[in-house]
């Protein structure tokens, strides 16, 4: 895939050229600096931005010819997707947070499991000004994983948080990936939490520049932040 954005009459590369195949039930880790491409790979491959050039498949979909309608049903149907700032409504509860996913979804997990497995079974009546970072961040995971999608994609999930609570949320993520066998791309700075991934993407310019695999991966409780 390749991304072009035009500045004037100067064009400004995002990606230039990359090839990547994600496999179901893994870990991807992808690294790199600011402006290296990760986050432009991971909008286009979510269904929120279009290659310049290139293809984009899901399984038997070429997302390449997809209609803004069909891209919606893409993200509401197979992808969950996690940011840096939680993107919680803060008049809602944690439960009405995770509620307004499931009532558009198929198949959807009811709002109170989804929370309980990222940990705060106790916590769905608070509102989000009453939760930790953390805890904020473990409700967007829920919200994210109630319609049970094939895929997450992640854009530093941990950024905001300290190492302790940062832990909690990789461990959220782990048991989300072992339990419901969901596929995960996760950016982050952070490169000790390559650590807990099956394959790590070392982006630079714009493109792939290593790629390594974890024989022995970690628990996150094991990593170096």
């Amino acid at each position: 895939m390749t991304k072009v954005y035009h500045a004037g009459e100067i064009e400004v590369f995002a990606l230039r050229g990359v090839d990547l195949e994600l496999y179901e039930g893994e870990i991807a880790v992808l690294l790199g600096p600011s402006g290296s491409g990760k986050s432009t790979l991971l909008n286009i491959m979510g269904g929120l931005d279009r290659a310049t050039a290139g293809e984009v498949h899901f399984r038997d979909q070429d997302l390449t010819t997809f209609s803004e309608r069909q891209f919606t049903r893409f993200r509401r149907d197979h992808v969950g997707f996690v940011f840096q700032f939680y993107n919680l409504i803060p008049s809602l509860t944690a439960w009405e947070n995770v509620a307004l996913v499931t009532e558009i979804s198929s198949n959807p997990m009811k709002p109170e499991e989804a929370l309980e497995m990222v940990g705060l079974k106790d916590r769905i009546t608070h509102f989000p000004a009453q939760l930790s970072g953390g805890e904020q961040q473990r409700v967007a995971i829920a919200r994210a994983i109630a319609k049970r999608p094939e895929v997450m994609l992640c854009d530093e999930p941990t950024g905001a948080l300290d190492s302790k609570t940062g832990v909690l949320v990789l461990e959220a993520l782990s048991r989300i990936n072992e339990e419901m066998k969901t596929t995960m791309a996760i950016i982050t700075h952070n490169a000790g939490i390559r650590q807990i991934a099956h394959r790590v993407f070392t982006f630079k310019d714009g493109r792939i520049a290593d790629v390594a695999v974890n024989d022995q991966r970690a628990r996150p409780a094991e990593v170096s932040w």
